[in-house]
């Protein structure tokens, strides 16, 4: 696996744009029901009307029934923040692709946050590294063009404190949120983080794989460094040093919606198919 210092995407800035436009046209295509807010405003009861109710509400049908004016009751549905994590840390970076793990992380996000702005949800962007960098959830599609264009060339921190910054955040929600993690997961302690997490909150862990991760063929043993810890390490051509199977088994038990993405495989439809199949992030509650 080769590293390459330079995460920024190598499309130019208006080429990006378009692309991360393209991506959350792709997410919402074909969708009548949005994935990320409910279906509008839910009808609850019929009651008796009274001074001042408009017109427009009344229950006609209930009406003729009865014979007394009858009015409709609706409930609006809560709007879910959605914040979107985004891996800051090293193994982020180190790719054998043109296009790195984080450079794809940000694309997705970018797309996941147009999407969000469409359905009229809120997003906001928190990064897990030591260099924090966090922007409070809004409907504001100049915002997200801020963040992205800074996080196009931010300083990738060497190690990734996922875990705390899911408890930050967890810490600090008074209301159900939706929380999407785009991450490659090297931290083994963030899935304690995710399990709680999950306990108050719609949970979604995008999972990003560089091919050289999934499996080396052909080799015999070779020595490896995780670049976040620096750790060192023996391994060969039929051994993964990320148990995948492991972390999917464990996410699923805890009802967290997991997603594995291969940064060399074309993606927009798998992970539209994987938002809309949920069909729990409409109604803000499992």
């Amino acid at each position: 696996m080769q590293g390459q210092l330079e995460h920024i995407d190598p499309l130019d800035w208006r080429q990006f744009i378009l692309a991360v436009n393209k991506l959350a046209d792709n997410f919402n295509y074909g969708t009548d029901a949005s994935p990320f807010l409910g279906s509008g405003v839910e009808y609850v009861q019929s009651r008796q009307y009274q001074y001042g109710d408009p017109i427009r509400s009344i229950d006609w049908r209930v009406t003729a029934r009865t014979g007394k004016v009858f009015v409709k009751e609706f409930e609006t549905p809560k709007q879910m923040p959605c914040y979107l994590l985004l891996d800051t840390s090293a193994s982020m970076i180190v790719s054998s692709q043109k296009r790195s793990k984080y450079a794809t992380g940000l694309h997705i996000a970018g797309g996941l946050a147009f999407a969000c702005l469409d359905r009229v949800s809120p997003v906001g962007m928190t990064t897990t590294g030591s260099d924090h960098y966090s922007v409070e959830p809004s409907l504001s599609k100049d915002q997200i063009m801020q963040w992205l264009h800074e996080l196009r060339r931010f300083q990738m921190d060497q190690s990734t404190v996922l875990t705390r910054r899911l408890n930050e955040l967890s810490a600090r929600l008074n209301n159900r949120a939706l929380i999407i993690v785009i991450s490659d997961l090297h931290e083994p302690k963030a899935l304690n983080a995710l399990k709680l997490a999950a306990q108050a909150h719609d949970v979604v862990v995008l999972q990003l794989r560089d091919p050289a991760e999934r499996q080396i063929s052909g080799t015999g043993y070779f020595r490896a460094r995780e670049p976040e810890t620096g750790r060192e390490f023996v391994t060969h051509g039929k051994r993964t040093w990320i148990d995948y199977e492991t972390i999917t088994q464990e996410l699923k038990r805890r009802q967290i919606d997991h997603l594995l993405i291969d940064i060399d495989i074309p993606f927009a439809h798998k992970i539209r198919w994987f938002f809309k199949s949920r069909g729990i992030l409409g109604n803000g509650a499992r």
